[in-house]
């Protein structure tokens, strides 16, 4: 009997299912190079993993389709594919297959790759960003809608800097920022297919967006942040890494409680990296410190249920 060569994962489709409408209008917006970037690290994630199986007689796993899709989405449209190249192999290689393959990462593994390049290439991954056509679907006919790259044109940073934006062009998606982290309006129908299909938890979504709003909030009455709780929902990265990489449930904590507090651990630190430090991509870091701490708080819960 043939090896299958892929492992069933159901879930792991149907959050390939609700990228798609995302992917789409993620090209519309930036161009085709975002549909080829895509491509790209999805094709590496499977041959990196593959490589790392087959020597164990093991399918790849589904999963690394996600891994692969989400990373393309994470990094802005006009990173060199070498670069890109690079996150994604060091994602699979180092932050999954070195823990021993899909179930046994303790770290998200696309945002390890993000942060691996934010780290060792800031210039691409902070100051170069592409703008938004003026209207949606002139992507579909450019490779690259804005090839003039603008210098820290990111909404947040625009506010930050005293500039005024839009509120609902940053919900629409009509803005400057990474591929696939524009439309609000997209990641909140999809985060309502993952939870009515019961493919991720309800419970980590809410306590995420509730407590960096919360938070965000409190700072901004209070004078410490310019940024105020709206802005920061639809002007960064906070909702489409909360749907979709949050709700890992590899790397996120199992238990109901521990759920909640591994929300709220994310969305105050996304808060407070992202107003205190020198880092704008506060969730980028608050996913992988409520990771490192999502099985502890699965067996304090335990130990709470044995008393």
């Amino acid at each position: 009997m043939a090896r299958r060569l892929f492992m069933k994962q159901p879930n792991m489709r149907r959050v390939l299912y609700a990228l798609v409408p995302i992917i789409i209008f993620a090209v519309g917006n930036f161009g085709l190079r975002v549909l080829f970037m895509t491509f790209l690290t999805v094709l590496a994630a499977v041959v990196i993993e593959y490589l790392f199986e087959s020597r164990k007689g093991k399918p790849v796993s589904e999963a690394v389709f996600v891994t692969g899709a989400l990373y393309a989405l994470i990094i802005p449209p006009a990173v060199p594919f070498w670069i890109a190249l690079v996150g994604i192999v060091f994602a699979v290689a180092f932050a999954k297959m070195a823990f021993g393959g899909f179930g046994r990462n303790i770290y998200n593994p696309a945002m390890v790759g993000r942060v691996f390049i934010y780290i060792s290439f800031p210039v691409s991954m902070t100051v170069q960003w592409t703008q938004a056509a003026e209207q949606w679907g002139q992507g579909f006919f450019a490779w690259l809608v804005s090839p003039e790259l603008l210098s820290g044109a990111t909404p947040i940073d625009l506010i930050r800097f005293g500039e005024s934006v839009s509120r609902v062009d940053m919900f629409l998606g009509n803005i400057a920022g990474s591929a696939g982290e524009t439309a609000k309006w997209l990641i909140i129908l999809a985060a309502v297919y993952l939870v009515i299909t019961k493919t991720a938890s309800l419970k980590i979504m809410a306590s995420t967006v509730s407590s960096a709003v919360v938070l965000s909030a409190i700072l901004f009455l209070a004078g410490a942040s310019s940024v105020d709780p709206i802005a920061f929902v639809t002007g960064g990265s906070l909702l489409f890494g909360t749907v979709f990489m949050a709700t890992d449930p590899v790397s996120a904590p199992r238990k109901k409680r521990a759920k909640l507090l591994y929300g709220a651990i994310i969305g105050s630190l996304t808060v407070l990296i992202g107003t205190f430090s020198l880092f704008g991509a506060g969730f980028m870091f608050a996913l992988l410190i409520g990771n490192t701490f999502a099985p502890l708080l699965d067996r304090i819960e335990t130990k709470k249920v044995k008393r």
